[in-house]
């Protein structure tokens, strides 16, 4: 069985890398572009942006859910397109489990667009590098030569925690701080490496919230720069939010909604369950549903945590397709 994991995540790097040198010859130490959204907007049929939702029924809908969950829910939702806004304990910081790994990215691609690093740079796997949870990369053989375009591949759509580690190796933790801080996210941390809380820079903090920490209206925020262009640059977002559409965790946000266009993370610990994003209908909604201190900690499809997001996020595209 490890064997045949290795051989799929192969080739799904394999897959990966053709795609994206398909649409671009990258240059070293810069983003592949994604699809542009001109190309996409041409392929598709005019629809009004600016159309408003009843946001009034949308906040008791969701604060309904969020109400009946046995446990805390936090969310932040914004229509891009008419600066409609809904939150509930927006400024609440929660635990972010791999949801960090969008900070992650965006620092990488940050740090690419500044030549400091390329995203073809080699990146050496070895026995020492691997931690369980998450992803396939530690089962792979070792010592194995990868790039770290691959590996930011996985943590972003395997929520690989291997690949976390590896990209954290390469940009360093307080790297993630500065960015968030310039973003004006000052609340939204990575503490340490996915599985090594041994190594954390803020012991305390890890202790409460684990792998990072944020809030729902910051989380959200940064989903609303990246949608903008305005986290890293117009290219380099526009990639990592292709990226983020290859999520493979379609158990919350993606759940009720499989026929919309959506660039996400998730995350899963014991008390909490996460998920935030961009929803395409085609006005953007950015969206961010966080969770803590939840009853039901099974690691299933249908657990509380991931059915509350799964239904909120149902009822904020129910609302703005109309």
């Amino acid at each position: 069985m490890r064997a045949r994991a290795a051989l799929m995540v192969l080739a799904l790097l394999g897959a990966a890398c053709t795609q994206v040198r398909a649409q671009t010859a990258a240059t070293p130490g810069s983003a592949p572009a994604a699809p542009t959204a001109a190309a996409a907007a041409t392929a598709a049929p005019a629809k009004r942006l600016d159309a408003r939702a009843d946001t009034a029924a949308l906040r008791r809908t969701i604060d309904a859910l969020a109400d009946a969950h046995r446990g805390v829910v936090g969310y932040s939702v914004t229509n891009l397109e008419t600066g409609e806004h809904l939150e509930r304990r927006g400024d609440e910081t929660f635990p972010t489990a791999s949801l960090i790994k969008v900070p992650v990215l965006v620092t990488l691609f940050d740090l690419a667009e500044q030549k400091k690093l390329s995203l073809d740079d080699p990146v050496v796997l070895t026995d020492i590098d691997k931690v369980g949870g998450a992803g396939e990369l530690q089962f792979l053989r070792t010592p194995l030569t990868v790039r770290l375009w691959d590996v930011a591949w996985l943590m972003s759509t395997l929520s690989d925690n291997t690949g976390t580690n590896l990209v954290l190796d390469r940009i360093k933790i307080r790297r993630v701080w500065q960015k968030m801080e310039a973003l004006g996210l000052p609340h939204t941390k990575v503490h340490s490496g996915s599985m090594t809380r041994i190594a954390s820079v803020a012991p305390d903090s890890s202790v409460k919230y684990g792998l990072g920490v944020t809030t729902p209206n910051e989380m959200a925020q940064l989903f609303a720069l990246l949608a903008q262009g305005k986290a890293v640059s117009p290219t380099a977002d526009s990639t990592m939010l292709w990226i983020l559409r290859h999520n493979q965790d379609d158990s919350k946000l993606a759940r009720f909604t499989y026929d919309v266009r959506l660039s996400h993370k998730t995350g899963d610990v014991d008390q909490a369950r996460t998920d935030c994003g961009v929803f395409y209908l085609p006005a953007r909604i950015a969206i961010c549903v966080l969770t803590k201190d939840n009853v039901d900690r099974r690691y299933w499809a249908e657990s509380e945590g991931n059915a509350v997001i799964a239904r909120i996020g149902e009822a904020v595209v129910k609302a703005w397709r109309q």
